[in-house]
């Protein structure tokens, strides 16, 4: 530890530890020194360790994973509110929902919200589709898949509690509809949008998807900024393998897809078909 305070990484413990993120969670931290060291020092300082080594050590000898849980909090960005790239709701509303409810027979719409942070988008994709379906809603099984990495993301989008400036973007109807008034301007999700959508933890590394049916439409949006570029086409082609046949799958606006490496077909700038 320096005379600042700051505890800083050796070449070996930056290593070490951006080659596990990067190999288990895709992660790619090697050129974010400053950022790891930042984030993570008051965390050391606070638990008594004076120097990664000795913290390192501990969390590879933590067999339960609590303490890699707590690195990635700390260290991936869960930027997130409601109507975020708006764009994506309108083409998932006037095309992508009207394909779904005249193609699909048994009633049965699967979405996946993945990398779905604090839950704005998830929340978002569930009105929308209410708002799609109005009176035949409960003819729907419309239940949003929405996953991440980080548990405690997880638990803010399961509390569904959000500050006013978070929902002020909202349209007042759905406030009114969906949201629960708490006091400084803060609204909770009704239980009524809570039902709508399940979320729960979930690697994007894991090589092989265990889901038992593919989904219709994946969102995951700026997701992938955080990964290299081998890593990247790995997981699109395995969204590509549990996409159903005539899915999409949405991706962030800043970001764009290896066309020579995916069989999904180009729709318009982040917006992928899987013929």
């Amino acid at each position: 530890m320096e005379s600042s305070g700051v505890i800083r990484i050796s070449d070996r413990d930056f290593t070490r530890l951006t080659e596990y993120l990067r190999d288990h969670y895709g992660i790619n931290l090697t050129k974010k020194r400053v950022l790891i060291e930042g984030r993570l020092n008051h965390y050391l300082v606070r638990n008594g360790y004076d120097s990664y080594t000795a913290y390192l050590d501990a969390v590879f000898a933590d067999s339960t994973g609590a303490e890699f849980t707590n690195i990635i909090n700390f260290l991936t960005t869960n930027y997130s509110f409601f109507m975020r790239e708006w764009d994506h709701f309108e083409f998932y509303r006037n095309r992508i929902l009207p394909e779904l409810k005249s193609r699909v027979k048994d009633y049965d719409l699967r979405l996946w919200s993945a990398g779905c942070s604090t839950g704005e988008e998830a929340y978002t994709l569930a009105m929308v589709t209410n708002d799609f379906f109005g009176d035949e809603a409960s003819r729907w099984d419309k239940r949003i898949l929405a996953t991440d990495i980080s548990q405690k993301v997880l638990n803010f989008a399961t509390a569904g509690i959000y500050g006013a400036e978070a929902v002020e973007p909202l349209p007042k109807t759905w406030k009114l509809t969906h949201f629960n008034k708490l006091p400084e301007g803060r609204l909770q999700a009704k239980d009524s949008l809570k039902q709508e959508v399940l979320f729960r933890p979930f690697n994007l590394m894991e090589k092989v998807f265990p889901f038992k049916k593919q989904f219709h439409v994946i969102f995951c949006r700026n997701v992938m900024i955080y990964f290299d570029a081998k890593t990247k086409v790995e997981l699109v082609n395995r969204f590509y393998d549990v996409l159903a046949p005539g899915g999409y799958l949405i991706v962030g606006q800043s970001e764009s897809l290896d066309r020579s490496a995916t069989k999904l077909s180009y729709v318009m700038p982040s917006i992928y078909h899987k013929d």
